[in-house]
């Protein structure tokens, strides 16, 4: 087996999306000054990099980081390129998607930029509505993109997240998908479990039987 990692790493000066607290780790104990071991003080958002969005982070009353089923988080999954001239998922793109895929991942053109230098870029590639709604008919349960939001919405009103999340349908955001290309995949997701939390940074990889090639 192989596992590529698609998560993004947490540094002071990484990529957040607009509004958000900034990462930041602070030496409470260092061995360089002699301590007797390393520890760190962090500060950062609760939709830090990778991360999850579970319905509550827009919904009232809305399941929870730490209540969410687990099972959704790992298992076969699958990865969709989109051209590196996609500006927008729409639901032609969406339309890709096989009915029955439980998991989807959308490679864009933000992994490419990514690739070169991790910083916020405000011009990245999203879903739209009916985008959303392709995927609902075809029963998935989670959509994964290599953006920090699923869509990239003007208005601040965030109908992507409120139509997907509105029918219980897990987000994974802030993907780094560069090494992952088109295929099948076995998902294996899981954010922090922070008591009635919004939001949950999370370690998020694909594993791949080497010999074959086949993911699983």
């Amino acid at each position: 087996m192989r596992r590529v990692d698609i998560s993004m790493p947490l540094f002071a000066g990484m990529p957040m999306f607009p509004g958000d607290p900034p990462f930041e780790s602070r030496s409470v104990s260092s061995l360089a000054g002699g301590d007797p071991y390393d520890l760190s003080a962090l500060s950062f958002g609760s939709h830090a990099g990778t991360h999850i969005d579970p319905p509550s982070h827009f919904l009232r009353g809305g399941v929870t980081v730490d209540r969410l089923d687990l099972d959704v988080l790992v298992g076969p999954c699958r990865v969709v390129e989109m051209g590196p001239s996609t500006t927008t998922i729409g639901a032609k793109e969406a339309g890709d998607v096989p009915r029955g895929t439980v998991r989807v991942l959308f490679r864009t053109a933000n992994s490419t930029r990514w690739k070169r230098e991790l910083s916020f870029f405000p011009d990245f590639v999203g879903l739209t509505v009916a985008a959303a709604e392709v995927l609902l008919e075809r029963g998935v349960r989670l959509v994964g993109i290599d953006a920090l939001s699923i869509e990239n919405d003007p208005t601040e009103t965030y109908p992507v997240h409120r139509a997907l999340l509105g029918r219980g349908v897990v987000l994974l955001e802030g993907l780094v998908l560069a090494d992952a290309p088109t295929g099948e995949y076995r998902l294996e997701c899981l954010p922090l479990r922070l008591k009635d939390g919004d939001g949950g940074p999370a370690r998020a990889t694909l594993v791949t039987e080497e010999a074959t090639g086949r993911w699983r």
